[in-house]
């Protein structure tokens, strides 16, 4: 999150500032329908490259309602300064991702 978004949804920004190169394996970037937010869907064979953050609870609760009821507080496994940590991310229903090819994916078949 760019720290001036930030200071404009959760009122703060130091800790975008102080966060942490990390990288979220078994999971690639995707778009979802009809808007233009990603999220991410398991895949095995990606990686994203992202940041890990202390968050304080009361810019949680800001983000939270930021990201509204379209996503999920996943708990996610990172790798971070060479360690494996226990981390959240928001991700939305697989459902509403889209796929590389631009079509949503099947949640009852599981493929695109």
């Amino acid at each position: 999150m760019d720290p001036a978004v930030a200071r404009r949804v959760a009122g703060a920004d130091r800790f975008v500032r102080e966060a942490r190169p990390a990288l979220l394996p078994g999971w690639r970037r995707a778009m979802l329908r009809g808007t233009p937010y990603p999220t991410l869907v398991r895949d095995p064979t990606a990686a994203v490259h992202g940041v890990l953050a202390e968050v304080p609870p009361a810019v949680l609760r800001r983000l939270h309602a930021y990201e509204g009821p379209l996503y999920r507080f996943v708990r996610v496994r990172v790798l971070c300064d060479g360690a494996m940590l226990a981390a959240r991310a928001w991700i939305a229903a697989e459902a509403r991702a889209l796929t590389a090819r631009g079509s949503v994916r099947s949640r009852r078949a599981g493929r695109p």
